[in-house]
């Protein structure tokens, strides 16, 4: 999809939905990581993450169309906006609009490597997530030496 083909669906879910027309630009923005889109109060422009559309389909970027075309449309008539504000979650319901989207697949947690390492006077263990310079840092309990310990 193009940004000409977003443009377009933008302005007729608009018209279908709200009955009101879309007079901005939609366009796909590649830098979004973590949103599905987002509306932009000073330039009244909506931009959407094109990853939600190539992992999930149309629908799911029809919603997250819907939710920003709720954001745009009580900000132009100067009404609660905002997530939070009653306006909103009202209009929200009245088109249909998901309040969050779909998560993405690369949204995945990783296993975490835990490091352990271990004082070569008294002994005593300590595990970290991140590694430790055994060179600088000692241990707290004796002043020691550290050594990882495999």
């Amino acid at each position: 999809m193009t940004n000409e083909e977003l443009q377009t669906l933008t302005e007729k879910i608009s018209e279908t939905y709200f009955l009101k027309p879309f007079k901005h630009k939609a366009i796909f923005n590649s830098r979004l990581r973590t949103t599905g889109g987002r509306y932009m109060l000073g330039t009244h422009n909506i931009e959407i993450n094109r990853k939600y559309f190539e992992e999930h389909g149309l629908d799911e970027l029809k919603g997250i169309i819907k939710h920003e075309l709720c954001h745009y449309h009580l900000h132009i008539e100067g009404k609660g906006y905002k997530h939070r504000d009653t306006d909103f979650r009202i209009l929200m319901k009245e088109v249909g609009a998901p309040r969050h989207c779909t998560p993405l697949g690369r949204d995945k947690k990783k296993p975490v490597l835990i490091r352990s390492y271990v004082c070569t006077k008294c002994g005593q263990h300590y595990e970290r997530q991140r590694r430790v310079n055994t060179k600088r840092y000692f241990c707290g309990k004796c002043r020691g030496k550290l050594r990882e310990n495999v």
